[in-house]
């Protein structure tokens, strides 16, 4: 077991720990026009854990940060291609994820890293399990949270069976989309969001921004009242997870699970919400099933939300696990 520092305490919410700047920040030209925004945060001789964001194209955020032990990891956060501060937002072409995994590992070589752990949520934690697969050497082990499939059943839950649950907020959103294009929400609302009228792209994007607050609070939320830069910067995040969500994150379930069973004996360990309304909890069964020797918690009265306490709580203590011996034990 390798010696590691005192723990930091976590900040007065018991879960996250205070808010830090990086000590190190920039962007890394990835090819194809593209640049990526990369911070560094955290202990320099700490622990190397990678970062990855959902969405796709969310983007990552200083709260993230604090979600490690910054005594413990050296943490390494970016933005993916065409999301937040990358160049050029927004953009679509040479956006694949196959890109992001040669990004990643790029970034992996320009730190200087002989092998991290990968951290990921969501769509980040389909990517992170593409980037184990496929550069497994380079991986310590992985945490994956709220875990997304990437395929259809996810898609056809989040634009439509979701609804059920939310039945309000699902009776707005069919009120913008056209009653033509009911029994097809997610391809009409993607194919609004990249077209050439903006107003309507806008709109669009409101709706879908109400949509996921809806799932994640389990109650209608008013949407957003944006000024011009937040309107154009929504446009260009919605923009490029639609790019991902009409092709399936150019993976699909099966191949997702596929590259999944290929992580047999890496330690990983699988952290998802009992309550989870936006991926079903059930994706965290499977994905445990198709990792031989994966660790699977299903956190009770955590959502979708990283950063509710149960769900935090529960990201930083898998963390602490990993930081102590290595591995995920029971």
């Amino acid at each position: 077991m390798r010696s590691i520092p005192h723990p930091a305490k976590p900040s007065q919410s018991g879960t996250l720990f205070p808010p830090i700047e990086p000590w190190q920040s920039g962007r890394l030209d990835v090819g194809d026009g593209h640049a990526i925004y990369f911070e560094q945060c955290g202990n320099p001789s700490g622990l190397p854990v990678v970062v990855l964001h959902g969405g796709p194209a969310s983007g990552c955020s200083p709260r993230m940060r604090q979600l490690f032990d910054p005594t413990l990891f050296r943490v390494v956060l970016f933005d993916q291609r065409g999301c937040g501060r990358s160049t050029p937002r927004g953009e679509c072409a040479h956006n694949t994820t196959a890109d992001l995994v040669a990004d990643i590992e790029r970034l992996r070589e320009h730190q200087g890293v002989e092998r991290w752990l990968v951290a990921g949520g969501s769509w980040g934690a389909a990517l992170g399990i593409a980037y184990c697969a496929a550069h497994r050497d380079a991986c310590l082990g992985a945490v994956l949270r709220g875990v997304f499939l990437t395929g259809r059943s996810d898609l056809d839950w989040f634009f439509g069976g979701a609804g059920a649950l939310v039945p309000d907020a699902w009776a707005r959103l069919l009120t913008f989309v056209p009653a033509a294009a009911h029994g097809r929400v997610g391809k009409w609302l993607f194919d609004a969001v990249c077209g050439a009228d903006r107003g309507r792209a806008l709109e669009a994007v409101r709706h879908w921004i109400a949509w996921e607050q809806a799932l994640d609070t389990g109650a209608v939320q008013a949407l957003s009242d944006l000024d011009d830069a937040a309107a154009q910067a929504a446009v260009d995040k919605y923009g490029v997870q639609a790019h991902y969500l009409r092709r399936e994150c150019f993976l699909g379930e099966d191949v997702l699970l596929e590259r999944a069973s290929r992580l047999a004996g890496l330690p990983v360990a699988i952290v998802h919400g009992r309550e989870d309304r936006v991926c079903r909890p059930i994706n965290g069964q499977i994905l445990h099933r198709a990792i031989a020797g994966s660790r699977l918690a299903l956190v009770d009265g955590a959502g979708h939300n990283p950063f509710s306490a149960p769900m935090a709580a529960a990201f930083v203590a898998a963390l602490a696990d990993f930081a102590a011996c290595g591995n995920f034990p029971e």
